[in-house]
């Protein structure tokens, strides 16, 4: 007999804290009825009355409150209005989730004690709200009906507006309904499971009804009922569980017994104790057969249903009672069920499984039990870390990792190199996962304290030497050197106490390697620095490098004392140990290059706070001696840039810094000077040392020139005596013109700063216009240079200064700045384009030509299409910003299909912003682009054209794609699109044939590539269009038929036609005034309450007409599986059986018709396969009524498939054999009996296994 002894189970899905409080309180409902029917058989039977001598649970002022609470109850299973807002129904009790889910249960116990049928009634009609039919089961329908009646009757009165119902519904109200209805099921159970879930007649109905709902057609019924199912399989594994610590309990204390002597042996005891235990197999029997009536009924059907939420459920919930009775359930019978569906199509079941999984394999004493499992699915959980959804991706590796924690041989060396390169993915949380999985391969330390003690022995600081080694070999082997900054921020997270120990780093790097170590190899050296560099990038910036995250984002409190103690920390380290490293690799020029960046991410404070000259002292030195021997430029600029971070204002050491730069740039200045001069006077008898003295110090001067100002030194005089006597010598050695074009660049920049901080005389003003002016001349000569790179330096610089000189400089209140505003003439413009159709637009032949037969690889490939996009956005910007005239575009866009792959991106931006600052402008230099390319293949083929040739055909599609770039809506277009046909119309006739009239002009067939864009003119606006083309056609040319002529005919014919089809865009609202007046019949408004007539809008496109554009048409509303209709209208909405498919009633009817011509016919087309297959009009009861369509297609997908972004994961096992016959069999408790035969299923397995035509849907 249970007593009240027994523990009360915890439910899982309670909310944190109350799961407290409902342990301490144990059901006094269950605990009286179980005092009844002590000495009985506690099964009642069904239909059988209560007790007549019952207790009541309340007294009767309490009971009248709670009434209160709950608002009443319902009489017959109708709802009684109380007349007061209060809930009424056991759904609307939970939904509004104000009483205590215990109190709510409690509430319907006492109600099924005293009239069982009225109780579950009440459960019954739950289940049916719950799933958003407003349909009632009735007392006599319950007592009189099957369940299958019962749900084809609220299936008939499933009256949905939508397609949502309570579980899908949005809102925060709804997501806490779905909690409360989960968390309803499990305290039900819990508070029933000592006497009435074993009555044979509660579970009894209530597993039948799930099960019938949850083989529904209709969606809601399906999706509830099975989440339903699952919650209450899942309280009953709760139940089982305590069933079976019960059992073992029992059979240990009386063993107990009987093992005392005999006069000690309590004999009545041993008898309860037995009388107890077998008690209790009776219970688990019965718990038993439940489980397997929910587990065959409902989760072997449901787990592959289509719908992806009713399958994650069910992977959820075997989940939940694998991990919570893995005695009974972590076998190879239910994980094959997870390991089946980890091949779903939809991510959010994949999600589940690798979930459910990641809580198995957190718990390493289930580690014996995985084994199987992990060896059959183990190729595919791998293969998941590149899921395509990236949320799956990351749980993948989370598994993964787990798996590795288990046992370090369940992966293979191959499976983990899998994992690796996956810390160099551009989404972070997979990085990241990436990462904790590199970590805990190869970057923790298994023995800590022997290394330790192994470190300190070799006399290292720190036992993270070889951790480090490991890791910059292993950056190296991933041979992807340019994405160390991703690495680093991969391992942050989980390997931050390595990658912060910059004390061991500089160690490996400057003392010598002690017995039992390997030496760093320049290489090894070299990424050891790289990857510190990064570390303390990350350390001082505390975000993500460039491509990983959405930005910066604000740091919370501990993040932000974090970010400060490592600057402090590496700050303090670097001070003393980067001089040192300057020193050792000075000659370097990529160490150097990576170690020259520590200094931006000092706090520089510390310098004059700690006292620490001495160090800065030692480290300007140092970037002296780097500045005198390298020439590289990445050095060289990251020795300006540092220089410019240590002179900056707000830190006392500037001074001292400023000093030591002064020194060094007037060193540098007096040896250009010098040697510029010695170089000028031998003119073409300089030597090469003169040229290298040349070079070398302007390089430096250039880089310095960049990130200061250098203008009292007056770089620029120098620099314009070496360019005049190159473009007069024409002998000037390449790499000295492009330095001394770069370095009288900067100079104008910082004059320009100068001039626009202060307040500027108008001698400065003169000053700067005249070097400005004769430097722009002097560009515009290197243009014609024989020399590559000279020549595209000049370019770029020009079109830098243009823009930068143009008439936005006198913006923002600076008018005293109009002298110094350049346009550019027509010749220098034609030079500019010029110099982009020569080397811009050029074929790869040509262009490895022009490399002097030298074999390009795919790098240098690479860059140079980088340097010819970048030529071409800098001309591109010239127009954009209306620098340079707009129909020098026109040469820009011809080009528009031909280089798609290379600049398809740059013109189709500037075609996009040049249209925001002049659409008609913009229309003409179309059209102009397009008679340029009609004019060359006319030159190329003359007159007579081959019209079915592939160059005409690209001139159309080009045409074409133009015709696109004017978007949907025609009236904001429409003055562009008519400006657009006049030109091209003016362009068709402007010469005349020599033959005659008789002949068609040479330009003619120019209007077949015209027409492409009739499709753009308003109705009214093709008719003006057709007129003017009428004053151009003589009476002869309107008769003619010949193939010559059919340019004239298709252009005609593309202005002519459209009319009753032609019923505008979308956008402009317009409609045909035949469908007008079918819809005006049925009651609606047309759309305009004024009709615009024809006659009135035939004017020239010059004109502006005010037609007004309506709101976009109503988009019919969507469910799950078809378009609802209103029943009432379901009647009028039959097709006629002797319409026309797209007849007029078509059109009036569907709205998706309502759109515009361009689209009428393949919606046509459409719509007619739509009325075939969507047959969900049913005739019934000598009526008609609609019913509700199967959402489970017979043609439906299977719901297995490989989503994987590799081609290596195929899918598995699809033919295995579903054991749907199986039998949830609890695992004995020790030294327990054989067990008793259970007793028959609900259902019959063969059954379902032989007919799946019953569950009324199809499955694999």
């Amino acid at each position: 007999m249970i007593t009240s002894e027994l523990p009360v189970l915890q439910d899982s899905t309670n909310e944190p804290g109350q799961a407290e409080a409902v342990a301490v309180s144990v059901s006094v409902s269950e605990l009286e009825d179980a005092s009844e029917v002590k000495g009985k058989r506690k099964r009642g039977r069904p239909g059988r009355p209560p007790s007549a001598n019952k207790k009541p649970r309340k007294t009767p002022a309490e009971k009248n409150q709670l009434a209160v609470s709950r608002g009443g109850r319902k009489a017959n299973g109708v709802p009684q209005q109380n007349g007061d807002s209060e809930p009424v129904t056991l759904f609307e009790v939970v939904k509004m989730g104000k009483s205590a889910m215990q109190a709510v249960v409690d509430d319907w116990i006492e109600s099924y004690k005293q009239d069982r049928d009225i109780a579950l009634l009440d459960l019954i009609n739950f289940f049916i709200q719950c799933s958003g039919c407003k349909g009632t089961v009735r007392i006599e329908m319950f007592r009189n009906m099957q369940n299958a009646e019962i749900i084809r009757k609220m299936t008939e009165e499933f009256d949905e507006d939508s397609g949502d119902y309570p579980l899908t519904m949005p809102g925060p109200q709804w997501k806490k309904f779905r909690s409360n209805f989960c968390e309803f099921i499990g305290v039900l159970i819990r508070q029933c499971q000592y006497s009435i879930i074993y009555d044979e007649y509660m579970m009894d109905t209530v597993i039948s009804l799930l099960t019938g709902l949850s083989d529904s057609q209709v969606r809601a019924f399906r999706h509830t009922s099975t989440l339903a199912a699952m919650k209450l399989m899942t309280a009953l594994v709760n139940v089982a569980l305590n069933l079976s610590i019960h059992q073992d309990n029992t059979q240990r204390q009386y063993e107990a017994e009987r093992n005392k002597i005999v006069g000690k042996r309590a004999n009545e005891k041993l008898e309860l104790l037995l009388e107890k235990r077998k008690e209790l197999q009776e219970n688990q029997d019965e718990i038993e057969n439940m489980m397997n009536s929910i587990f065959k009924g409902i989760f072997v059907h449901r787990y592959r249903d289509a719908i992806a939420e009713i399958r994650a459920i069910c992977i959820e919930e075997i989940g939940v009672w694998m991990k919570m009775y893995s005695d009974a359930f972590l076998n190879d019978s239910y994980l094959k069920y997870v390991g089946w569906t980890l091949h779903d199509r939809q991510g959010e079941v994949r999600l589940k499984c690798l979930k459910a999984l990641q809580n198995l394999y957190t718990n390493r004493e289930l580690f014996p039990k995985l084994e199987l499992f992990t060896n059959r699915f183990k190729d595919r959980i791998v293969s998941m870390t590149l899921d395509k959804e990236y949320d799956v991706a990351v749980e993948a590796i989370r598994l993964v990792t787990l798996v590795l924690q288990g046992s370090e041989d369940a992966l293979s060396n191959e499976d983990c190199e899998n994992v690796y390169h996956l810390v160099y993915s551009a989404h972070r949380p997979v990085a990241i996962a990436a990462g904790e999985f590199l970590h805990r391969k190869l970057f923790s330390r298994h023995d800590p304290q022997a290394e330790e003690a192994l470190a300190k022995r070799r006399g290292r600081n720190s036992p993270n030497g070889n951790l480090i080694r490991m890791l910059v070999l292993f950056f190296l082997e991933s041979e992807l050197h340019e994405h160390a900054a991703y690495l680093v921020d991969s391992l942050w997270e989980s390997s931050q106490e390595l990658l912060k120990d910059w004390e061991c780093m500089t160690e490996l790097l400057v003392e010598e390697a002690v017995q039992g170590e390997e030496v760093l190899s320049d290489r090894q050296e070299t990424a050891l620095i790289e990857l510190m560099m990064c570390t303390i990038r990350q350390a001082a910036e505390a975000h993500p490098p460039v491509g990983r995250g959405t930005g910066k984002r604000v740091l919370t409190a501990k993040e932000r004392k974090t970010q400060i103690d490592d600057k402090n920390k590496l700050t303090e380290h670097f001070i003393m140990a980067l001089p040192m490293l300057l020193s050792k690799y000075q000659a370097d020029s990529e160490k150097v290059a990576n170690l020259l960046q520590i200094p931006q991410y000092f706090d520089l404070d510390i310098y004059s706070a700690g006292r620490m000259e001495k160090h800065l002292d030692a480290l300007l030195k140092q970037i002296k001696f780097v500045v005198e021997k390298q020439t590289e430029t990445d050095v060289l600029e990251a020795c300006s840039k540092t220089y410019s971070i240590l002179c900056s204002e707000e830190y006392t050491i500037m001074n001292r810094v400023d000093i030591a730069r002064s020194q060094l740039i007037d060193e540098l200045v007096d040896r250009f000077n010098h040697s510029v001069e010695e170089l000028l006077q031998e003119g073409e008898e300089a030597d090469d040392d003169d040229i290298y003295n040349v070079l070398s110090t302007l390089k430096r001067l250039t880089a310095f020139h960049n990130a200061h100002d250098l203008t009292k030194w007056d770089m620029f005089g120098n620099c314009y005596r070496l360019l005049k006597a190159g473009i007069e010598q024409g002998s000037m050695p390449e790499q000295i013109a492009v330095q001394a074009l770069q370095c009288s660049h900067y100079s104008i920049l910082w004059q320009l700063v100068t001039i626009t901080e202060g307040s500027p005389s108008k001698d400065d003003l003169i000053a700067l216009r005249k070097v400005v002016k004769s430097f722009l001349a002097v560009c515009q000569q290197c243009l014609s240079n024989v020399n590559t790179p000279v020549k595209e330096q000049a370019f770029m610089l020009l079109c830098d200064l243009l823009m930068i000189f143009s008439h936005q400089l006198t913006s923002g209140s600076r008018e005293g700045l109009q002298s110094l505003v350049f346009n550019p003439d027509n010749p220098l413009q034609n030079e500019l384009l010029n110099f982009v159709m020569d080397h811009v637009f050029i074929d790869q032949d040509d262009e490895n030509q022009s490399m002097e037969g030298d074999e390009e690889d795919e790098a240098n490939k690479i860059e140079a299409l980088h340097k010819r996009r970048n030529l071409l956005a800098a001309f591109s910007k010239l127009i954009i910003y209306d620098i340079v005239d707009m129909h020098a575009a026109a040469d820009i866009f011809k080009h528009y299909m031909k280089y798609y792959n290379d600049y398809g991106d740059i013109i189709k931006e500037t075609l996009s912003k040049t249209r925001q600052t002049d659409k008609i402008q913009c229309a003409k230099t179309l059209i102009l682009s397009l008679q340029q390319l009609f004019n060359e293949l006319i030159q190329e083929q003359g007159p007579n054209l081959d019209r079915t040739s592939s160059h005409v055909s690209g001139i159309k599609e080009l045409a074409r794609r133009f015709a696109l770039t004017f978007g949907l809506d025609q009236i904001k277009t429409r003055e562009a699109v008519a400006t657009l046909h006049k030109d091209g119309i003016e362009f068709a006739f402007k010469y005349q044939n020599p033959k005659g009239p008789e002949f068609p002009p040479p330009n003619l067939a120019f209007l077949e590539v015209l027409s492409e864009f009739s499709s753009k003119l308003l109705r009214q606006d093709k008719k003006t269009v057709h007129s003017y083309l009428e004053k151009f056609m003589s009476e002869q040319m309107m008769e003619r038929r010949e193939d010559v002529w059919l340019p004239l005919i298709s252009y005609r014919n593309s202005l002519l036609t459209g009319g009753d089809e032609d019923r505008l865009s979308v956008t402009s609202g317009s409609s045909s005034s035949k469908a007008t007046s079918v819809r005006s019949k049925k009651g609606r408004p047309p759309l305009h309450k004024k009709r615009i007539e024809e006659e009135n809008v035939e004017s020239s496109w010059i004109m502006r007409d005010t037609l007004q554009t309506p709101g976009a048409l109503q988009t019919p509303q969507l469910t799950s599986t078809v378009l609802r209709e209103n029943p009432r209208q379901a009647a009028e909405h039959i097709p006629d059986q002797d319409s026309e498919p797209g007849s007029e009633t078509d059109y009036v009817h569907n709205q998706q018709m309502q759109m515009s011509w361009l689209g009428q016919q393949k919606l046509e087309d459409v719509n007619r396969k739509d009325r075939t297959g969507m047959n969900y009009m049913k005739a019934r009861s000598g009526g008609v009524r609609q019913t509700v369509r199967g959402l489970m297609e017979d043609d439906a997908e299977p719901i297995f498939e490989d989503v994987m972004m590799s081609s290596r994961g195929q899918l598995e096992d699809m033919n295995e054999e579903f054991e749907d016959t199986m039998v949830i069999d609890l695992p004995p408790s020790r030294n327990r009996r054989e067990r008793a035969e259970l007793r028959p299923d609900f259902f019959d397995s063969a059954a379902i296994i032989e007919d799946d035509s019953g569950f009324g849907m199809p499955m694999f």
